[in-house]
């Protein structure tokens, strides 16, 4: 299929982020949703993006100004109908997601290519009235979307071939890697792996055997900078099968295995502290630090980015 037009529904920070990537490849698209002060605070999150981005010399001025113009914004689903693909990124809640789909996918033309941006909802949960299932899927894209390459795909049990080859060969021309999700599992591949790392470093905190901030050393400057490189398996190929057979054989017996929501999180949740969205979580982000942060985390990622992956 070629796809040229592009429907995003939902102007939040990973509807902004996406849509520009696609804009900035001259693709043609617009952008929904349903409340007009999203599309305004839509609208200024990709001129916040596209003015960083100018300002790093990723982009030119008039390569922003070309992104900016060319993006349409809309609170009338119907501009979606002629769409070769929509990417939804509306909130994550399954009802509301079910409910969008059930409307939409009846609008759409029967060739176009449905995906959410969902990062742990049931795919076929989802799809469950939609039309046309096997043309549905997931499009995983992480935060922040303009910057992290990766991409993971998530097929559903009705998807088919040629909707993800197609979705694969979009995420590859817009600069892209992808990783394939076969199974529709909770949480898919990466939030798997992220929560299984996040539950450990929580009972280690718990348990008092470290600090928060050691933790996220030990993760930045040891872990992290070797995953920034290669995977796991890759890792334990250099490493050797035979000294993490032997790691393993003591130590997973020791790992935390928790099936709850841990204390440490929860308390934090209750009392309303949602990290850097909040001005406090495991730090603290009051006083300008919020956008402090915000600027040093896309620094450190166009570094990693252009360390690694720029062609």
């Amino acid at each position: 299929m070629n796809i040229q037009k592009i429907g995003i529904a939902g102007a939040g920070l990973m509807g902004a982020s996406m849509s520009q990537i696609f804009a900035h490849r001259n693709y043609d698209v617009t952008v929904y949703d349903a409340f007009d002060a999203a599309l305004e605070k839509g609208k200024h999150l990709v001129e916040i993006n596209q003015a960083a981005q100018v300002e790093a010399g990723e982009v030119t001025r008039a390569e922003a100004d070309r992104t900016l113009a060319s993006l349409r914004f809309t609170n009338d689903m119907n501009a979606l109908a002629d769409c070769d693909i929509i990417i939804e990124s509306i909130i994550e809640k399954l009802d509301i997601k079910q409910e969008f789909w059930a409307k939409l996918s009846r609008l759409m033309k029967p060739e176009a290519i449905l995906t959410t941006n969902t990062s742990g909802l049931s795919i076929d949960a989802i799809a469950k009235d939609i039309v046309g299932k096997h043309r549905f899927l997931g499009m995983h894209w992480m935060n922040p979307a303009h910057l992290i390459p990766c991409i993971e795909i998530i097929r559903g049990s009705e998807t088919d071939d040629a909707s993800t080859e197609a979705v694969i060969a979009l995420a590859h021309a817009v600069g892209k890697k992808t990783t394939v999700c076969k199974k529709d599992v909770p949480g898919f591949i990466l939030n798997r792996i992220q929560l299984a790392i996040i539950r450990e470093c929580i009972s280690l905190v718990e348990d008092g055997i470290a600090d928060v901030a050691d933790v996220d050393a030990c993760m930045k400057y040891g872990l992290g900078f070797r995953y920034a490189a290669f995977g796991p398996f890759e890792v334990v190929d250099f490493g050797g099968i035979d000294t993490f057979h032997h790691i393993a054989s003591y130590l997973n017996a020791e790992l935390c295995n928790a099936t709850d929501v841990q204390k440490l999180l929860d308390d934090h949740y209750k009392k309303g502290e949602y990290g850097v969205k909040s001005g406090k979580g495991f730090y603290d982000y009051a006083d300008g630090k919020d956008a402090e942060a915000l600027r040093d985390r896309d620094e450190k990622y166009l570094k990693i980015y252009n360390a690694l992956y720029k062609d």
